[in-house]
């Protein structure tokens, strides 16, 4: 009695794994060496100078979510800058503020969003650092 249960459940649960979308776009945590080795190999990469306090940023975190989602994203590095323990890194990029969102193909800087929730704005800077 307790077996088709069990089997229900787990047929259950590897179906719900391969119903859930995974990001396309790779996300780590930044560091000036995780920059320059995406740069090197020609790699976009869309920095993100974000606060747990921001509001702002949390919006821009959930389209950049399900913008890049899309397989179009797959080569996309988002690499995070803590913007209250991680000071020396925005500054150096020459950010002024939390949610700035700075893309990149290879070393070539193709825009930057600053302190803006504009959907269209943060998905043409995405499409402009993938393209």
């Amino acid at each position: 009695m307790f077996r088709p249960i069990a089997s229900i459940a787990l047929a259950a649960a590897a179906a719900a794994s391969f119903a859930t979308p995974a990001l396309a776009a790779e996300r780590q945590a930044y560091t000036p060496a995780a920059l320059a080795a995406a740069q090197a190999q020609g790699r976009p990469v869309l920095v993100e100078v974000k606060a747990w306090w921001c509001l702002v940023c949390a919006s821009q975190g959930r389209t950049i979510k399900a913008t890049t989602a899309a397989p179009a994203y797959d080569k996309l590095l988002i690499l995070s800058i803590n913007y209250d323990t991680q000071k020396d890194y925005w500054k150096a990029l020459g950010a002024t503020k939390q949610s700035t969102l700075i893309g990149y193909k290879g070393k070539q800087e193709v825009g930057r969003v600053v302190y803006m929730t504009n959907k269209q704005l943060i998905n043409d800077l995405l499409a402009k650092t993938i393209s």
